[in-house]
């Protein structure tokens, strides 16, 4: 999908994607992972079972394989509709977001695979940008590496965690949060550092015209406190 950039304004929100939550917000705010298969997987494998018993090409078979399609169209329909919907609710927080840089396809292939294709990832990241684009937001994807090993407060390093450990406790700093918002965190923090980066090089292509959004990202960032929010201005 093609979706052409917004510039860079207002508040920006980091996205940490999960498996013990569909998502986290570096605003704090825990979205739960739907479990479309829990109800309907059920069902799905009673019918597979059903449809190994009747002969290939039998009317059974044919009714039975047309309710098994029913039902993976029901499934993906109801996923598509939290997508979209999740997607407009962080658009209504923000002027900016961003998102990992992640491979989806590696993500289905590892031992969560079907997890990961049940939540849908890359859809919902698909459709994040092209709601993003359709609202007027500006989306941004950054370096996916050790955005769960540093503390979103003072940048140390905390080494690799198992994932049962859902705390993120800093011994640097001793700042404490949810082990997935530290995380979206990090993603908001590099997000921000990205945009400030390509304001520079914009604005000495452009011979300064920039100065003004560049001088509200550089407040940003030092008013930025723990854990707390940061903005950008819209230049003036």
């Amino acid at each position: 999908m093609d979706v052409p950039d917004v510039p860079p304004h207002g508040a920006p929100i980091g996205i940490d994607l999960g498996l013990d939550k569909f998502l986290a917000t570096s605003e704090g705010e825990l979205i739960k992972r739907p479990r479309f298969f829990n109800s309907l997987h059920r069902q799905m494998k009673l019918l597979q079972r059903r449809l190994q018993k009747k002969q290939i090409g039998s009317n059974n078979w044919q009714k039975l394989s047309k309710i098994i399609a029913r039902l993976h169209e029901t499934i993906a329909n109801t996923r598509k509709d939290f997508h979209f919907k999740l997607a407009h609710h962080l658009c209504d927080q923000a002027g900016m977001i961003f998102v990992e840089d992640l491979n989806f396809q590696a993500w289905a292939k590892r031992m969560l695979g079907k997890h990961t294709l049940d939540a849908g990832f890359g859809q919902f990241v698909t459709i994040l940008q092209w709601v993003c684009w359709k609202r007027g937001v500006y989306f941004g994807k950054v370096n996916k590496d050790y955005t769960s090993q540093i503390c979103p407060n003072c940048n140390a390093h905390t080494g690799k965690k198992k994932l049962s450990f859902r705390v993120h406790s800093c011994p640097e700093c001793g700042y404490m949060t949810h082990r997935d918002v530290a995380s979206a965190l990090i993603v908001r923090n590099r997000g921000v550092s990205e945009v400030g980066r390509i304001l520079d090089v914009k604005e000495v292509a452009w011979g300064g015209g920039l100065t003004g959004t560049r001088n509200g990202l550089v407040k940003s960032l030092r008013n930025r406190k723990k854990g707390g929010e940061a903005w950008i201005y819209p230049a003036s």
